[in-house]
């Protein structure tokens, strides 16, 4: 790795606190984790997700005038 990143000032969820953050399932935050929508550390069995990326996702949410979301980072085609 040639880059150091500072985790010092990184305030941790875990997935129980993101679920309940977001109002979803622990398995929506998993599947989400799984698929590189949020990022997360493994410490052992356990992940954890910072606090920041789950505000930078909700921020970038999209939802557009039909009623579907666009998750952050998809392309939109059409």
């Amino acid at each position: 790795m040639s880059q150091e990143q500072n985790f010092s000032n990184v305030n941790f969820l875990t997935v129980q606190e993101v679920a309940e953050l977001m109002r979803v399932s622990k398995m929506t935050v998993y599947r989400m984790v799984h698929a590189g929508e949020l990022p997360a550390v493994r410490f052992g069995r356990s992940y954890r997700v910072p606090a920041n990326a789950v505000e930078s996702f909700l921020k970038s949410a999209v939802v557009d005038g039909t009623g579907s979301h666009m998750a952050p980072g998809s392309a939109q085609t059409g």
